[in-house]
């Protein structure tokens, strides 16, 4: 470990938090900065680029939408609009049906207060399925995009580790020669590493992110390689 990337390093170099770089301050549970986050998780949860997603995202910001009442008083029309505007062209319809779909749900059920949601879960997986309950096409990716930036902030949040995450951590060597750690312990481990550096668990988030975004670029990297090797042959 001591040779390479120390978590702090890591994240000072690749970037932490997704809701942080969007303006999104989840430290106090704030009831709209969770909602906020939760809009973000549902337009990054499509399979479409990060960046059109992020796009979209400030799209309805500076619309100031990002309320359950305000998505369902715009309609249908205008949200398609809005999406188009951010590049969500491919998903525009069946998006904005979710997003209204997802917004009713929450107001009827929880008062529009994702805060409510997760003080009835009685446990970190029926939390997982009562966000999922909201809406059809709100899936596994979504919740877990969502989850993982609450770990450490709400008590019942506790998706499990990115693939991307893991890959990185691998490749930085932030696991010991020959350790066969299950994959249940993967998790705690990486928790540990970041509590040795004096960093807390409301901070996992910015360690978790930046493992994120060195997965997607050791990703990229290998398919350059793989596109290579292919047209050598």
């Amino acid at each position: 470990m001591s040779n390479h990337l120390s978590p702090p390093a890591l994240v000072t170099q690749m970037g932490g938090s997704y809701a942080a770089k969007l303006g999104i301050n989840l430290d106090s549970l704030n009831t709209h900065e969770v909602y906020k986050w939760f809009v973000a998780s549902l337009l990054y949860g499509a399979p479409i680029s990060g960046s059109v997603a992020t796009r979209t995202w400030h799209v309805f910001a500076k619309n100031d939408i990002l309320t359950p009442k305000r998505m369902i008083e715009r309609g249908w029309d205008k949200l398609v609009s809005l999406l188009d505007q951010g590049g969500y062209v491919r998903y525009d319809y069946k998006t904005a049906t979710k997003l209204l779909d997802v917004n009713h749900a929450l107001l009827k059920d929880y008062a529009g207060n994702l805060n409510e949601l997760h003080a009835a879960a009685t446990d970190d997986r029926d939390l997982e399925q009562r966000i999922m309950d909201l809406g059809k096409g709100v899936g596994k990716v979504t919740v877990n995009i969502f989850l993982r930036e609450l770990r450490g902030r709400w008590i019942k949040a506790n998706p499990p580790l990115s693939p991307l995450a893991l890959k990185a951590a691998q490749i930085l060597g932030y696991f010991p020669d020959n350790w066969n750690g299950d994959p249940d312990d993967v998790l705690a481990y990486l928790q540990g590493l970041w509590k040795k550096c004096g960093m807390t668990a409301e901070r996992f988030c910015d360690f978790e992110a930046a493992m994120i975004r060195k997965g997607l670029e050791i990703r990229r990297s290998e398919g350059r390689h793989r596109r290579l090797v292919g047209i050598g042959q």
